[in-house]
Formats: structure tokens, C-alpha cells, sequence
């Protein structure tokens, strides 16, 4: 028991004199000075990751149901577009009627042509035609002309016994008059077709007065080619 009071007593006085050793020598590390102030590190700049995709395209989410592969369209769907593809050349809103006025229209160029209404690309005359012999006493004619059908630019030009009266008339919707001087017997007008229309051959309604103005003749000639030639031969007695 004294052996263990002795140990107790042993330990306390050699921690008390521990403890004021250490608090005598003890001296504080004094800070360390600097000359200057420690620079401050910059905080780093945090992007807004939605800043960059500013000018980005949105992306548009894909809708399932448009997809027509993954949802195909009823064919037998209300309001479905009919397919373009046809072998005719109809179509929904043309008049059924519409294929019919050709062929009335070419009827009816034709019905025209045949009763002289109407001028035509159709066989030319190639050949020189008589409009008839006459005898007067008159000293000259008076010959009027005029383009009977379509106006598309007919010239003739007027002779007589091969001396040139007119060398060249546009013939016109209204009539166009020349002189002609007769010498005793025989005299031969000649109406030259200097071309054809844009429309046909040469045409031409003549009219032949004497010099009294009494009609001598009213004719006509229909889709003379050109170079070729209608005549009067006329008698002066």
C-alpha cells in the first residue's frame, strides 16, 4: 500500500514540474512579414452553357405521328390528294364540252373555204386564168380591185398589152381604182399575183367599168399562185 501512494505522489510531482518547464521556455512564432500585399487570384468566369447555343438552331423534337413512316396514311383516309399521274389530259375542272370545239372549228374553216368565205393554205391555182372578152367603144376602163377574202398582204400588178400600168397594188377591204387607155382592137389586160397572203393564195374581186361608168364585169379570182395571171381581152371597136 505505501509502494503504490509513493508511485502516485512520484507521478504528480514530476507532471507539475513538466508542465511549468514548458510554460517558461515556450516562446510564439511570430507571423511572417511581407513587403506587399498577396495578390488575389481571379475567380474564373463560369460560362452559362446556354450562352453558347445562343445562335444555334433549336431542334425541333420529331413528331411520331407525322412520320409517315411510322404511322402511314390510310388509303382509303377522307380528303386523301388523288394521284397526279394520268395517261389523259384532262383534268378535274376542264368543261367536258372543251373536246369537241376543235373539230367544230375546223368544220367550220372548212364549210368557209369551200363557199368562198374564207381564205386557206389550201391547192393554189398554178396557172393563167380568163376573166372573158369584150368588145366596146369605149376610149378607156376604169378596174377596180379588192382583196374579197382575209387581208394578208396580196399585191397584183396591172398590164396591158405587156406595157406596166401599176406595177405593184396592196390589195385592201375597199376597192382600188386604175385607168387604163384602149387602142384600137386588140387590147389584153393582164393582173400579175405578185405573191401570196400569209393566209393563201392570191385573191382578188375585180370590177371593169367603161368610160361611161356602166359595169362591163364583176369577177374574181381565188388562190392564184404567184407569177401566174387573170386576163381580159377586150375589142375596141
Amino acid at each position: 500500500m505505501k509502494h503504490i501512494l509513493f508511485f502516485i505522489l512520484f507521478f504528480t510531482a514530476v507532471s507539475v514540474s513538466a508542465q511549468t518547464e514548458f510554460g517558461t521556455k515556450y516562446k510564439p512564432i511570430p507571423a511572417p512579414k511581407f513587403g506587399a500585399k498577396p495578390k488575389k487570384t481571379p475567380i474564373p468566369e463560369v460560362k452559362d452553357p446556354q450562352a453558347d447555343n445562343l445562335d444555334m438552331p433549336g431542334i425541333k423534337t420529331p413528331n411520331v405521328f407525322e412520320n409517315k413512316s411510322i404511322t402511314p396514311k390510310s388509303q382509303f383516309q377522307i380528303g386523301e390528294q388523288k394521284s397526279k399521274f394520268s395517261m389523259s389530259t384532262e383534268n378535274d375542272f376542264a368543261n367536258p364540252g372543251d373536246r369537241y370545239v376543235d373539230k367544230m372549228e375546223k368544220d367550220l374553216d372548212k364549210a368557209l373555204k369551200e363557199a368562198g368565205l374564207k381564205e386557206g393554205r389550201g391547192e393554189l391555182v398554178k396557172k393563167n386564168i380568163s376573166l372573158g372578152d369584150f368588145k366596146t367603144k369605149s376610149e378607156f376602163f376604169v378596174v377596180k380591185f379588192r382583196d374579197f377574202g382575209a387581208i394578208d398582204g396580196d399585191l397584183v400588178k396591172v398590164s396591158s398589152n405587156d406595157k406596166v400600168i401599176k406595177s405593184q397594188i396592196l390589195l385592201d377591204s375597199y376597192f382600188q381604182e386604175v385607168k387604163i387607155n384602149l387602142t384600137e382592137g386588140f387590147n389584153k389586160l393582164d393582173f400579175e399575183a405578185l405573191n401570196i397572203g400569209s393566209l393563201g393564195g392570191n385573191t382578188a374581186e375585180i370590177r371593169v367599168y367603161d368610160d361611161k361608168g356602166t359595169l362591163v364585169t364583176n369577177d374574181y379570182w381565188n388562190n392564184l399562185a404567184a407569177g401566174f395571171k387573170a386576163s381580159i381581152v377586150v375589142t375596141k371597136e
